[in-house]
């Protein structure tokens, strides 16, 4: 892991992975810009219709559209047609199995941004359903227990 301090090897000593093996660039590939995030956002947050995300956005149509399809054409949403009443059919934009698989990445996201840049009470926070009780994102073990940053290190594959 990087550091602030120089508690770590020299970075002569260290090797990144190719970026086509990289978790991280795969990830920012499909989903490193700012409105894609954003789209997101507003998927797990229960907005799933394209004017509802522009509004709240206040995303040129013609972006929301090109970054819906990419999203969709990586697997993270997929289109599901409604229709209201005396309408066309439309389409709202779901998470899939993958994009809710992103959620975790979204509030560690959510949380640091809170931390780091505080701009006064967060708009949303994550808490326990049935205590109420504000909930964070950690690094824990496969056994459960908590593990810090600092008890960390990437490990190649081989």
């Amino acid at each position: 892991m990087a550091y602030a301090d120089d508690a770590h090897p020299q970075e002569s000593d260290r090797k990144a992975p190719p970026l086509d093996a990289c978790g991280i660039a795969c990830a920012a590939d499909l989903i490193g810009d700012r409105w894609s995030l954003l789209i997101i956002r507003e998927a797990l947050y229960g907005v799933t219709r394209f004017d509802a995300m522009q509004a709240d956005l206040n995303i040129p149509r013609t972006v929301l559209s090109g970054r819906l399809k990419k999203l969709c054409d990586g697997g993270v949403l997929k289109k599901r047609p409604y229709q209201e009443p005396g309408q066309r059919t439309r389409h709202q934009y779901v998470l899939t199995s993958k994009g809710v698989d992103l959620a975790l990445a979204m509030l560690a996201l959510m949380q640091w941004g809170v931390k780091q840049m505080p701009q006064g009470a967060p708009a949303a926070q994550i808490v326990e359903r049935k205590t109420g009780a504000a909930c964070r994102i950690g690094l824990v073990s496969e056994e459960g227990a908590p593990v810090s940053i600092g008890e960390t290190q990437f490990r190649m594959a081989s």
